[in-house]
């Protein structure tokens, strides 16, 4: 039985502008491209499942993300805190070999 989404995503012209910019630019991170493109698709009316073949994720990842951006609009897409010990070090930092004796 297929499933379809309770959550249907209709945007506002500003929210279409600001998905559209992202997806296009060259320097986002590619998780905020991933998910600008995710609810582009779904406001054309596309299942989940045809989302996740066509972008190649998991269909429960844009569940999620269809669910979190019903819920909280363009807020809902922004990265939330990790759970777990904090870093020691600046991702920049890391693996250039830096007091590794390379």
């Amino acid at each position: 039985m297929p499933r379809f989404s309770p959550f249907a995503v209709v945007l506002t012209e500003e929210e279409v502008q600001c998905l559209q910019d992202t997806a296009r630019k060259y320097t986002s991170p590619y998780c905020e491209v991933i998910r600008a493109k995710v609810i582009l698709l779904a406001a054309e009316g596309q299942k989940n499942t045809e989302i996740a073949g066509r972008l190649d994720l998991p269909r429960q990842i844009v569940s999620k993300w269809r669910k979190r951006f019903c819920q909280e609009r363009l807020g809902g897409l922004e990265s939330r805190p990790r759970r777990g010990r904090p870093n020691l070090f600046p991702p920049r930092s890391r693996g250039r070999g830096q007091g590794s004796g390379l």
